[in-house]
């Protein structure tokens, strides 16, 4: 009897375990032996892209020279990078005036205060995010921050580094993206200008704080996927970080940050990889310089766009995030002898008339700022 029904019996056996539903830990028996078969989870990948672009510093001959009939348009001063800006998934600029607005009295250096205008101008060309966290924060006190954040709310841009309250500052920047990556800004300044915090406010501006710092980074890796760190540090006008810069990158990149953007020297600083603590490898410009002033002297005028793509990697309940392909287009600014019509201008786009041996001074600044990092990429188009 056993003889007869074995066949039929493997036969029911194994349509029944055909029909059974695998989990990531079936056995299955072959030729009297047994094998674990282990289902992976699927991997998934997400791609963004970010820009950053240095100081707006808007000097009286900038905003004079965007004053029309109807107000201040700073918009053609960008009309010939803006393909670069609106390029991005999310685009950084760093705000370094307050824009109060005419109605508390437009300055300039040392005690700026800025058309509102600028920010409009921002929001049309593709700026995503502003830092505001930087050495002319409380020039004109806390009612031009109160009003400038303000007019940042009323265009709908992400603004971090200075705040109008207790509760704003503790709503963490994150920005969250179509693609599924969701990126953390912070901004922090090394101090403004000798100028006192008003007591009881320390959420007019973050100051650069170790202990404070760290403590923000780990809630940001916690909320977000990318981490990136805006800090207001250096030397004016010095075309090398200092010790105290290269420091804090440090700590920066062992708290496990993924990309940190300077400013404040006024001049383009190199860029390099930094390795933290536990391997990770962190982006770093140290100074991106001016994208926007009335500064004068050569190195003064130049600035640049940072481009780089974060990739993201899901599989199961573990997330990688890779920051790579650097890219910088070097920017001038250009405006004629009577101080008028300021325009941003790619550097490869100059002429001699322009810049005087336009061609060697941009080799010249492609080699300053890919001496540490020559893998980094110059993009034309």
């Amino acid at each position: 009897m056993k003889r007869k029904f074995a066949p039929v019996l493997l036969m029911f056996c194994s349509i029944l375990f055909a029909c059974a539903p695998l989990n990531d830990t079936t056995l299955i028996s072959k030729n009297a032996s047994l094998r674990e078969v282990t289902l992976q989870p699927k991997e998934y990948t997400e791609e963004i892209t970010i820009s950053s672009i240095g100081d707006i510093l808007i000097h009286s001959p900038v905003y004079q020279d965007a004053k029309g009939k109807n107000g201040y348009d700073f918009v053609p001063m960008f009309d010939k990078v803006r393909p670069y800006l609106e390029d991005s998934t999310i685009t950084v600029a760093n705000q370094e005036t307050m824009i109060g607005g005419e109605e508390i009295g437009l300055s300039s250096y040392p005690s700026f205060n800025s058309p509102q205008e600028v920010g409009d101008a921002l929001k049309e060309i593709g700026v995503d995010v502003v830092t505001i966290a930087n050495n002319h924060t409380l020039d004109r006190g806390e009612k031009a921050i109160q009003r400038a954040i303000e007019h940042w709310e009323t265009i709908d841009m992400m603004y971090t580094g200075s705040y109008k309250d207790e509760r704003d500052r503790e709503n963490l920047r994150v920005y969250k993206t179509e693609e599924g990556v969701s990126v953390a800004f912070l901004s922090y300044t090394y101090g403004t200008n000798g100028i006192p915090i008003p007591e009881g406010k320390d959420f007019l501006v973050n100051i650069i704080n170790k202990e404070q710092i760290g403590n923000e980074i780990e809630l940001a890796k916690n909320k977000a996927d990318v981490v990136i760190l805006s800090l207001h540090f250096g030397n004016e006008y010095e075309r090398y970080p200092n010790d105290t810069q290269k420091d804090l990158v440090q700590f920066a990149a062992d708290q496990g940050v993924h990309a940190v953007i300077g400013h404040h020297p006024h001049v383009l600083q190199p860029m390099e990889w930094v390795t933290g603590k536990d391997g990770n490898k962190v982006l770093v410009a140290y100074s991106l310089g001016n994208f926007l002033s009335n500064q004068q002297g050569l190195y003064k005028r130049i600035g640049g766009i940072l481009q780089f793509t974060i990739l993201k990697k899901t599989k199961g309940d573990h997330v990688n995030i890779e920051v790579h392909a650097p890219k910088f287009i070097p920017t001038y600014v250009t405006f004629t002898p009577d101080w008028t019509d300021y325009q941003v201008v790619p550097m490869y786009q100059l002429t001699d008339n322009q810049l005087k041996d336009s061609n060697g001074q941009y080799k010249a600044i492609k080699s300053h700022m890919s001496q540490w990092l020559p893998e980094l990429q110059f993009p034309e188009k």
